[in-house]
């Protein structure tokens, strides 16, 4: 194996599910050189390709599809801080996650639906029919946060976004 799929490889077994412009703008590799790694890596069963929401990213080769898709999900800025303060304390009503992560309730909404859809979380409504939020597998979904290190790409991709959600929400 070169060095250079050596590096690719290593780099996503050490950012699990990141995607392709990520691993082209983490490393010092030209898009085509890191787009024929990737490539070679998955095709000789050393890497895994899984597209979540229209976006494909890589993993090492050994985890399952929620865990895949788990992983896809907590490379975004405000998915990630969802779980996070669901982890901190379960139950959270999603105003109070909106105003906890600075995001707003819409962006909470569209991010708790792939998460609901993924397994991740879900709501239940108490005897007033106000609605929670819960982790299903809180134990697994730390371990898979733990793995989660966001790049800068994925930091400016979710900011990009919050400034655009908070166009709408004013245009609104």
């Amino acid at each position: 194996m070169t060095e250079s799929r050596a590096v690719v490889e290593q780099y996503v077994r050490e950012h699990p599910g990141s995607h392709f412009s990520a691993i082209v703008d983490a490393l010092d590799q030209a898009t085509g050189q890191v787009q024929h790694h990737v490539s070679r890596l998955v095709r000789d069963d050393r890497l895994e390709r899984a597209t979540v929401y229209g976006q494909t990213h890589y993993y090492p080769t050994g985890y399952d599809q929620w865990e895949k898709e788990t992983l896809a999900l907590l490379r975004r800025e405000s998915a990630r801080g969802i779980v996070g303060r669901l982890l901190d304390t379960d139950g959270q009503h999603p105003d109070a996650l909106a105003d906890d992560i600075g995001v707003s309730r819409s962006t909470v909404e569209y991010h708790l639906d792939r998460l609901i859809a993924c397994g991740v979380v879900e709501k239940r409504r108490d005897e007033t029919g106000r609605v929670s939020v819960h982790l299903e597998r809180p134990h697994e979904t730390a371990l898979l946060l733990s793995e989660v290190a966001p790049t800068y790409a994925d930091r400016f991709v979710d900011r990009f976004m919050q400034l655009v959600d908070g166009f709408l929400d004013d245009a609104a």
